[in-house]
């Protein structure tokens, strides 16, 4: 194949001048695309066999590329399973197997490879979910240009805000090209429109009335054909190398689970992955050998003659192009995304026909006889599960970050986004748990439908439907009455409401189920002061105090208290300490500054307030305090020109 290329790239530089219309764009080597389809079934696309839908453009590079029949994802959670696509590692592997867990520097990414041999890079995703400002860090390394979402966003539609549809992720990597179309390229396009809810546009709407989630596949397959048809008119097609694959599939209620990121069934592993080689070759081929999708990095490295890292979990799909390999490739699969709720990781491997899944309740399926997965086979003496369990055990021993998780850095603005789209993050993991031996957690088969509810009222809080979220938490907590995650949903919902002493009740319950939880204690605190009992939330806040004296919103909120508990020196203790955990805040100095006018400490404050009202500063309650300041000094002028800057700046934040 390496041969071909070569051969290839010196054939298209002594043809150039006779080449097809339309006129190329000249590069000496092939231009690479990854489209990656989000929560996408391979047994939901029609040339996959699915007679229920059109997906024209997915057919197309099935004609004209190499279709792989058995193609498996080794995570069913969107930045975990993009990132062992990216780097060709397992998720024990690169270690990012939670949201918001950077990608450390020492394991390269396809892109950061590409562009080190001459590749302009960029990458345009759909969704959230991969922002590498927050929910995915380190997976924009090696991209020069990584079309993250606005930091800052005044809409409260979820388009834009936490998703794009298709069609505007391929219109801006259309834009993208065209403003530099010279060199060859490497674009990462991420359609996010297949995930949850299923909300297709017109005409699809309504094709698939009945089955949204296949008009949302549908409309996907729309936005991918006019990037292939754009790729076309600036005839960068025939001589690409063009890589379609899905990141994980969706349960649809298969063995009861609804969405994905909790089982290793098939139904959410079982990817399509299509690959079209330059000049069409090998067109029309399909492999029905198992692979992983950790094959697709060093298949592209392989494909354009750069070297492949070393200790890869993943080999290049070269050999099954020439017909040397027919072997199936041993498939593993991780999952941690049940500590989350509080439930036990699963681990799995696929290999000569069964399907081994570590868990505490173990399964092994016998995949020719029952592809479903639906008669579970296990016995602990079985030669099978011996075999599979030690290549499980090897694995892990071998594993850079067997047993250690790395801590997820994420905003609580950021916990709200991961909400918005139906996940929970480790926050909400520390307040569902605190055993430390995984194997000790309830399996997660027999809490699935705990974790369809708390996903329904999760979406339903997003889209404003708060009796359709109640009903759902009730149900949980008909199910397991000490839901830590319902009962500060309820809380959190009945206080969006106005209802704080409801949401005091829930909280407290959540907060006695986990007292050492400090996110807890901070909403519950927070429902006790809105509920008017103060010195409730005091007794709270202390205590939490007590337990890590370092918690920046917990002097925050226990200053407030003591303010309307009207103890100004304690309020004053409180923000000064708020201050040293955190100097850079404006939040904790202008509480401070608030506290010492208070108190008549009109110097103190102006030292304060002068030290955080630079230039730059935007926020008028800053020169509102220094204005007040500056009076009670005696120093007019200053008063003066502090309180024209605070009506500037709130002049400048009405809308026009």
């Amino acid at each position: 194949m390496r041969i071909f290329f070569v051969l290839l790239w010196c054939h298209l530089a002594a043809s150039a001048s006779a080449a097809r219309e339309p006129e190329p764009d000249k590069v000496s080597r092939p231009g690479v695309f990854l489209i990656t389809i989000d929560t996408l079934r391979a047994d939901h696309v029609h040339c996959y066999g699915y007679d229920r839908i059109r997906t024209p453009a997915l057919d197309l590079l099935a004609e004209q590329g190499i279709r792989f029949t058995q193609a498996f994802t080794p995570s069913p959670v969107t930045n975990s399973s993009h990132t062992s696509i990216m780097t060709g590692l397992l998720p024990s592997s690169h270690g990012v197997s939670d949201f918001g867990v950077p990608l450390a520097p020492s394991y390269p990414t396809l892109a950061e490879l590409l562009k080190k041999g001459g590749y302009r890079t960029a990458a345009f995703i759909g969704a959230v979910i991969l922002d590498s400002k927050s929910l995915a860090p380190g997976l924009d390394r090696g991209f020069e240009y990584y079309d993250n979402f606005p930091e800052i966003t005044t809409t409260k539609s979820r388009w834009g805000r936490l998703e794009r549809r298709g069609m505007e992720v391929e219109q801006r990597a259309e834009s993208w090209l065209s403003a530099d179309p010279a060199g060859a390229h490497f674009v990462w396009v991420h359609f996010y429109d297949p995930h949850d809810p299923y909300e297709p546009p017109p005409p699809y709407s309504e094709v698939y009335k009945d089955r949204p989630y296949d008009g949302e596949i549908a409309y996907a397959d729309s936005a991918l054909g006019h990037f292939l048809a754009y790729l076309k008119k600036r005839g960068w097609y025939e001589e690409a190398v063009i890589v379609v694959v899905g990141d994980h599939g969706e349960g649809l209620g298969e063995h009861h689970e609804d969405t994905h990121g909790i089982f290793l069934y098939d139904s959410t592993t079982h990817v399509p992955l299509i690959v079209k080689l330059p000049e069409e070759r090998d067109a029309g081929g399909t492999v029905d050998a198992q692979v992983r999708t950790t094959d697709i990095m060093p298949t592209i490295l392989g494909l354009l003659g750069v070297a492949i890292p070393a200790s890869l979990d993943g080999d290049s799909l070269e050999p099954f192009f020439t017909g040397l390999e027919a072997a199936p490739r041993t498939v593993f699969g991780e999952t941690e995304y049940p500590l989350q709720f509080g439930w036990a990781p699963l681990r799995s491997i696929r290999k000569g026909g069964f399907k081994f899944i570590e868990a505490p309740k173990p399964e092994l399926y016998d995949l020719h006889a029952d592809p479903g997965e639906s008669h579970n086979h296990y016995e602990p003496w079985n030669g099978t599960v011996q075999s599979l369990r030690r290549a499980l055990t090897e694995l892990s021993a071998k594993s850079p970050t067997s047993g250690k998780t790395l801590p997820a850095a994420v905003s609580a603005s950021t916990i709200d986004e991961l909400h918005a789209l139906g996940y929970l993050g480790s926050a909400d993991a520390r307040s569902a748990t605190d055993v430390p031996q995984p194997s000790l957690l309830p399996d997660p088969k027999d809490k699935i439908g705990e974790q369809n509810l708390l996903h329904t009222a999760m979406m339903a809080s997003e889209d404003g439907e708060p009796d359709k979220a109640r009903v759902a938490l009730e149900k949980v907590l008909q199910l397991d009455e000490s839901s830590a995650i319902a009962l500060r949903q309820l809380g959190r919902i009945e206080m969006a409401s106005g209802s704080y002493a409801k949401a005091a009740g829930y909280l407290q319950r959540a907060h006695d189920a986990n007292p050492n939880n400090a996110t807890v204690a901070i909403e519950y605190g927070r429902a006790l002061e809105s509920s008017g009992d103060l010195s409730g939330a005091r007794v709270v806040l202390l205590a939490s105090l007590k337990l890590n004296p370092d918690q920046f919103e917990v002097r925050l909120q226990l200053g407030r208290v003591y303010l309307g508990l009207n103890d100004s020196n304690a309020a004053e203790d409180q923000f000064a300490a708020a201050v040293l955990l955190q100097p850079g805040s404006s939040e904790a100095q202008i509480n401070l500054a608030k506290v010492l006018i208070h108190q008549k400490k009109f110097a103190e404050a102006v030292a304060l307030l002068e030290a955080v009202a630079e230039p730059s500063s935007r926020n008028p309650e800053i020169f509102e305090l220094l204005a007040q300041a500056y009076g009670s000094v005696g120093r007019r002028q200053d008063a003066q020109r502090a309180q024209l800057r605070a009506k500037s700046l709130q002049n400048s934040k009405r809308p026009q």
